[in-house]
């Protein structure tokens, strides 16, 4: 892999964009820390970031493409295409001012990346459901353990929940295997933090959650609209609600909200559902009570595509990182960023990115919050990049001083 970083001021990228035809209000800077081998056939799939030990920025790299053969080390036996696909990971010790990239090369897809207790952990898929541990702050990966070895799995990095000494995410499986697009429910797992997150036996899962009953319901009331395939939900975030005076808070600390993509034919539209842990122990998927009725549909910029959500206490606002639509439900050229105080009343806060053409997309982001600032990392591409879904590039991007954003 060709090893690069491009450092563009904040100034330069809008000069960049004006001269595009672009939008001039970008709140952060860009670099590229990964390019594909070979844009034609190698594509470089949703990155996922988290802080590691001692302010280490660690990043995997979901590399998919029909070329994948080509590289180096193993590749899952299932993925995106026949060859699999592989995971690679990037280090940055300076604040993401540099990067390099280790020698792992772990056979899985659809990553999620999150640290508990002392160790950082990546659950991903090769059908099957894989979770991988790093023990040395990301420099080395042990061999994927299974979780779940039935059922065909999927998703892409989006929030996790740790809280009280658990941490929870969803990850999704399909409903059946001849399941139209997209075809799958989300299913909620859960573990304590400081138990061996590579036994199957350190966590507990829900059933998984059909949403299928419920889009088909909606239909009569116009959402979600038709489109090719049929209706349904995909990359589901988890997220917690602290605030008492807040919807969707449980002060029994047992519930999260699990926000999902809706595929619903328009843009900026997402599904809301309720995760909790009951009595019992156990754990279950369905809808949020309201007064007339349940939740299902919410507004929520870019929720017809993959989004990501963090909560900042010091703002006591939750961030959510999306794409924006200029009207077409599919658009993937600018990367935004908006906030809210309750999950319900979105503002914008800004663009953080803007591809200098179509194809040329800035989507898929994940981020973290480092002190003032917010670090993203995109599924991007650039000149080369076959289209805008089949990007050959990675950036970094860090949002300096995000409160001042709040109007």
């Amino acid at each position: 892999m060709r090893r690069l970083v491009i450092l563009l001021s904040a100034a330069a990228v809008l000069a960049l964009q004006a001269c595009c035809g672009g939008q001039s209000h970008l709140v952060a800077d860009e670099s590229v820390i990964a390019v594909s081998p070979c844009p034609d056939s190698i594509y470089l799939y949703t990155p996922a970031i988290v802080e590691g030990f001692d302010g280490r920025y660690v990043v995997a790299v979901d590399y998919g493409g029909p070329g994948t053969g080509a590289l180096d080390g193993p590749r899952s036996d299932f993925g995106d295409y026949k060859a699999g696909n592989q995971i690679r990971v990037l280090l940055s010790d300076d604040r993401g001012a540099h990067w390099r990239e280790t020698s792992a090369r772990i056979p899985m897809m659809h990553e999620i990346l999150f640290k508990a207790g002392e160790s950082l952990y990546m659950v991903g898929h090769s059908r099957r459901l894989l979770i991988t541990r790093s023990d040395d702050n990301g420099e080395t990966w042990s061999a994927p353990a299974v979780l779940c070895a039935e059922g065909r799995w999927h998703q892409s990095c989006t929030s996790v929940d740790v809280y009280d000494g658990k941490v929870t995410l969803a990850y999704e499986r399909w409903i059946s295997d001849g399941h139209p697009w997209p075809g799958v429910g989300p299913v909620l797992m859960q573990a304590p933090v400081d138990a061996d997150l590579t036994l199957p036996s350190s966590w507990k899962f829900s059933p998984l959650y059909d949403p299928d009953p419920a889009m088909e319901a909606a239909r009569p009331a116009g959402l979600p609209l038709d489109e090719p395939g049929r209706p349904g939900l995909l990359e589901t975030n988890v997220v917690r609600v602290v605030d008492p005076a807040r919807p969707f808070y449980d002060s029994l600390g047992r519930s999260v909200v699990l926000l999902s993509r809706a595929n619903a034919g328009m843009p900026d539209i997402g599904v809301m559902l309720r995760g909790r842990e009951l009595e019992d122990g156990s754990l279950v998927i369905d809808r949020w009570p309201r007064k007339n009725g349940e939740v299902l549909f919410a507004h929520i910029p870019g929720g017809h595509l993959k989004f990501h959500i963090v909560y900042d206490s010091e703002s006591r606002l939750f961030w959510l990182l999306h794409s924006q639509s200029d009207g077409l439900s599919n658009e993937r050229r600018r990367l935004a960023l908006s906030y809210s105080p309750d999950l319900l009343r979105w503002t914008f806060a800004g663009l953080v990115a803007v591809g200098p053409t179509d194809h040329s997309a800035r989507h898929y982001a994940t981020m973290i919050i480092d002190g003032d600032d917010l670090c993203i990392v995109s599924r991007s591409g650039d000149e080369h990049a076959r289209t805008a879904h089949d990007g050959n590039i990675v950036t970094f991007h860090r949002v300096k001083d995000f409160r001042r954003l709040v109007r």
